[in-house]
């Protein structure tokens, strides 16, 4: 619960430190002495957008913090564990607004986004003002409200989620299906492709080496003539060739009955040169011999080359690319090849999450049938003690039109009311007048804070417009709430105010140079005296004293 708020430099509030109790705290004061300012201070700390207007005139900022028990508000224990933000003490909210606009957000002591700060601060405290009954003119509020009746908000969080799994996953899988009828003809075309190129078969280096043998063929005849000629020149068939100019310039200087020792490394050369002639001759010999010059040999790889060629024009790449091209395009294929085995997985991710909406959506639904009649019948049985007697509320769920997987679940939740007798039921935005509307606002708020996990609830003159035996009433349900955790409640009624546990007085401080905000805690004569003047204005009579002490002690005798 709230056990501190702390304002400084906010509005018309210089500095003020409040300490709160559990139980029913009512908040009265006159007309303009800032009540609602510290609920407003109250809302910053707790996430509420704000602006440098706030500031009070002449300060740099406005500083405002509040402390909160968490004992009771598992919750955000564990909120505040998830993000390492957890103390020993108190959990310690702080917001600070400078006089240029900025702003900056703590909790418990460390700078955190104002999403977080609204975030944990919904865990905290459930804030309900004069003007919340316009919200109850909009369906998802009707909805947020039978839900959190029910106790039934984490399972419609689930039906949610799984509503928008099951929609993302089908949008996906639209997508790859619109795209089938163009994948399936790629598929047809790169199978096509890739059997060409598998046919074709091309070996590694086969281009390199049927280039080298086509070329050797195509010039068959002038190979084999200058291999003749060679062997002519070498041979020792003539007198001019070669190896014998060798052979005689030998037997010339081995003939020498006594060689210098000059001569040998010339001598060995010749010999070693006339012996490397005669191997080359009989290589040349051979490949004469052996040389198959076969033209059908020749045009096998002309029409080989030829659809090698012919094949990297069609892809317009190189002849020697083709390879790296089969790969790319093998890899493609199997590509579209597993968006048809994801298209599979999708249709049974899809029935899945449409199998597990059902079962949370049938959960879901049968908690707000049970729900929806009970809180019905109870928001009725306020509406009579909230003076509209005859009065009747209904809370109808009606079927979605369509078979799609609505996030909010299998039904539209709307609230109907007749506010006078024999009249039908119908819309509430469509017969509630204003005041009506705020009286069945309360009704509901009232019940379906009974069943809130926060154990801080703010009412902020949610009795505007209320008087009479009803305003008692209001202050003995706002009472019965506060015995069961915290309830902050400004109001205007004394009939509400007696009803509270602890009371603070809101009043203005006036110095000489400036009015300021203060508040007090009555005690018992202080308390006794506000309930009078809030009965018959400023001058306290005698009679007034004597109801004020009345009301306040049939309050505790109940």
């Amino acid at each position: 619960m709230l056990v501190h708020l702390s304002i400084h430099n906010y509005a018309i509030v210089e500095h003020l430190d409040l300490e709160l109790d559990a139980g029913m705290t009512v908040i009265t004061g006159e007309t303009g002495a800032g009540k609602s300012i510290m609920l407003d201070a109250l809302g910053l700390a707790l996430g509420d957008r704000a602006d440098s207007g706030v500031v009070r005139p002449g300060a740099d900022k406005a500083d405002i913090l509040a402390s909160f028990d968490l004992e009771r508000i598992p919750e955000a224990r564990n909120w505040l564990a998830e993000r390492d933000l957890e103390s020993d003490g108190p959990c310690i909210l702080r917001r600070v607004i400078t006089a240029e606009g900025r702003s900056r957000a703590y909790i418990n002591g460390s700078p955190c986004p104002l999403g977080d700060l609204k975030s944990l601060g919904e865990r905290l405290i459930d804030i309900h003002s004069q003007h919340e009954h316009q919200s109850l003119l909009k369906a998802d509020t009707h909805r947020r409200l039978l839900d959190e009746y029910a106790g039934a908000s984490e399972l419609a969080r689930q039906v949610q989620l799984a509503a928008q799994r099951w929609r993302q996953t089908q949008q996906t899988l639209e997508r790859l299906t619109n795209a089938s009828d163009e994948q399936r003809a790629r598929q047809q075309l790169l199978s096509y492709q890739l059997e060409e190129l598998e046919n074709l078969a091309l070996g590694d280096n086969e281009l390199e080496q049927l280039e080298q043998e086509h070329k050797t063929l195509a010039n068959a005849g002038s190979l084999l003539g200058s291999c003749r000629q060679v062997i002519d020149q070498c041979s020792e068939s003539e007198g001019g060739n070669v190896l014998s100019v060798l052979t005689t310039g030998l037997q010339r200087l081995t003939s020498q009955h006594s060689q210098p020792a000059a001569l040998g490394e010339a001598i060995n050369l010749l010999a070693s040169a006339q012996i490397q002639i005669e191997e080359a001759v009989g290589e040349l010999n051979r490949f004469i011999d052996h040389f198959d010059a076969d033209p059908e040999r020749q045009q096998r790889i002309e029409e080989r080359l030829d659809t090698i060629y012919t094949l990297a024009r069609k892809h317009r790449t190189q002849p020697g690319e083709l390879p790296a091209l089969q790969q790319r395009l093998l890899t493609e294929l199997e590509e579209l090849n597993a968006d048809d085995e994801a298209i599979e997985r999708l249709q049974e991710e899809l029935a899945a999450y449409a199998r597990h909406y059902g079962e949370r959506a049938q959960e879901l639904s049968r908690l707000r049938q049970d729900s929806a009649r009970h809180l019905g019948q109870a928001v009725e049985q306020e509406m009579q003690r909230l003076g509209m007697p005859g009065g009747r509320f209904s809370i109808e769920l009606r079927p979605h039109g369509s078979d799609e997987l609505h996030p909010q679940g299998l039904e539209q939740v709307e609230f109907l009311v007749s506010a006078n007798p024999g009249q039908p039921l119908k819309s509430l935005a469509k017969v509630a007048s204003g005041g009506e509307l705020s009286r069945i606002s309360l009704a509901i708020q009232v019940i379906t804070a009974q069943t809130s996990h926060i154990p801080t609830l703010v009412f902020d003159e949610v009795d505007v417009g209320i008087g009479g035996p009803t305003a008692e009433v209001v202050g003995q349900l706002l009472r019965q709430l506060g015995q069961r955790g915290q309830v902050l409640t400004v109001t205007h009624l004394p009939q509400v105010a007696a009803q509270g546990h602890n009371h603070l007085f809101v009043h203005k401080a006036r110095g000489s140079a400036e009015t300021r905000t203060a508040v007090s805690l009555l005690d018992g004569g202080q308390r006794v005296e506000e309930i009078a003047r809030m009965l018959g204005g400023v001058d306290l009579t005698e009679e007034s004293l004597a109801h004020a002490r009345q009301m306040i002690g049939t309050a505790r005798a109940a």
